[in-house]
């Protein structure tokens, strides 16, 4: 820890400030939406396609508008988008807890996901741009403290919603509104030197035409979409299988929390050192493609576990149901850990530094496609692999997808198109 905190004051002032935001954003954030959707049903009584309506309006406004939150912030500076998120948040959060009516519920879901799309692709680029040549080594703390939010909100959660949720929807609406003070008074302006070079003159159309020129970005965004899409089936398939084995009762319930525990604890001993290694041996696009295969192996030991026979209930099917999962959730994580600071440090250069915010936020609504279209194509290859007696074949398409993604990368590496020369999209005429 005290060297973590060595190489975090190591930056200057704007870029610690983004890591702690990071860490406050996700804290807020995750004490708060795993519990929404029983306050839904339960304490307000929703049908459940209402409560998935309210749900899922969050998340098409966050992924949908993406896009229009990078180019905002490319247009008119990164702060005053981040300082808009925080504020809507804020809003959208307390709005959560004090309201029960439909339409207020759907506004407020709105306003949540759309907050998330307006500071997220403000605060990556923020952060590539003050970090400079470390920024590779910057991601990596950041996705330390973003984990470390991951972690500690619900477990926050957990004992003001036990209060009451009213409460911890005031309490998560309070810390945004702290963190937007903080950023009005503390965080300096970015964004404007890349407004002198041009990058936000035009029209909107011509900034997303010059975006969708840039062909190795777009590659790149298609090949790392593998990487989200397993990335997510610590919330999806393992879950799944660990309760299938396990059951619903309380050792499934800790053999679940278990999963996140892991990836999130790894996440925050392990990420520096991993980064740190992988910079000294591997060229980017060689690490890209070792995060992706060692994301596509973490499947294998659900694979090997299947070929045995499964026990009578007690000590040897908990473990059956608990080990191999914990075991992919921790390989899923070392291969986040690989590939997330070089996909940002990539990100970058393959937009030439121009634009950076834009190409975040497109490369975050193709990612997000993706991972709706991969949980739907695995939830139900779950249900017709198990209804035709065939349980294995998800595991095997899910390692099979993490390979061709792996080969994928590595031919872009290969064929130069991950590096700085493939990097300038020229500017394309309204």
């Amino acid at each position: 820890m005290k060297g973590l905190l060595v190489q975090v004051r190591s930056y200057d002032r704007s870029v610690r400030l983004l890591m702690a935001n990071q860490f406050t954003i996700n804290l807020g954030f995750y004490m708060l939406m795993p519990y929404l959707a029983a306050h839904l049903s339960g304490t307000l009584g929703l049908a459940g396609w209402l409560v998935g309506l309210v749900l899922g309006v969050r998340n098409f406004s966050q992924q949908g508008m993406f896009l229009v939150g990078g180019t905002l912030a490319d247009r008119f500076g990164y702060k005053p988008l981040i300082v808009a998120g925080c504020v809507l948040r804020t809003v959208g959060f307390a709005t959560l807890g004090l309201v029960d009516s439909l339409p207020a519920l759907l506004a407020a879901s709105a306003a949540t996901g759309l907050a998330g799309a307006l500071f997220n692709p403000a605060v990556r680029a923020y952060l590539a741009a003050g970090a400079g040549e470390r920024r590779l080594e910057a991601f990596a703390l950041f996705n330390v403290f973003y984990q470390a939010g991951i972690l500690l909100g619900p477990l926050v959660g957990m004992v003001l919603t036990g209060l009451d949720f009213r409460v911890t929807c005031l309490v998560a609406s309070g810390i945004f509104a702290v963190l937007s003070l903080v950023q009005i008074r503390a965080l300096p302006a970015r964004g404007d030197d890349g407004r002198a070079r041009g990058d936000g003159a035009g029209t909107v159309r011509s900034q997303w035409r010059r975006v969708l020129a840039n062909r190795p970005f777009l590659l790149f965004s298609g090949a790392m979409i593998g990487a989200y899409v397993l990335s997510f089936q610590v919330y999806l398939a393992l879950p799944l299988e660990v309760k299938r084995l396990g059951g619903e009762g309380r050792f499934g319930t800790a053999a679940v929390a278990a999963l996140f525990a892991v990836s999130g604890l790894s996440t925050i001993a392990g990420q520096t050192r991993v980064t740190a290694w992988c910079k000294a041996r591997l060229a980017p696009g060689r690490a890209l493609a070792w995060g992706l295969l060692t994301m596509g192996l973490a499947f294998v030991p659900i694979l090997a576990a299947g070929a045995l026979p499964v026990p009578g209930p007690g000590v040897a099917r908990w473990a059956l149901a608990a080990l191999p999962p914990a075991l992919a959730a921790l390989l899923l994580a070392v291969g986040t850990m690989i590939t997330y600071p070089f996909e940002m440090d990539t990100l970058v250069r393959l937009c030439g530094d121009r634009l950076v915010a834009t190409h975040y936020g497109l490369y975050n609504t193709i990612c997000g496609i993706g991972i709706t279209l991969g949980n739907l194509l695995t939830g139900a290859a779950l249900d017709a692999s198990r209804a035709a007696g065939l349980p294995a074949l998800p595991w095997i398409a899910l390692w099979a997808l993490g390979l061709v993604c792996s080969a994928a990368l590595y031919g872009l590496h290969r064929t130069g198109r991950l590096g700085p020369a493939a990097a300038v999209p020229q500017p394309v005429p309204a």
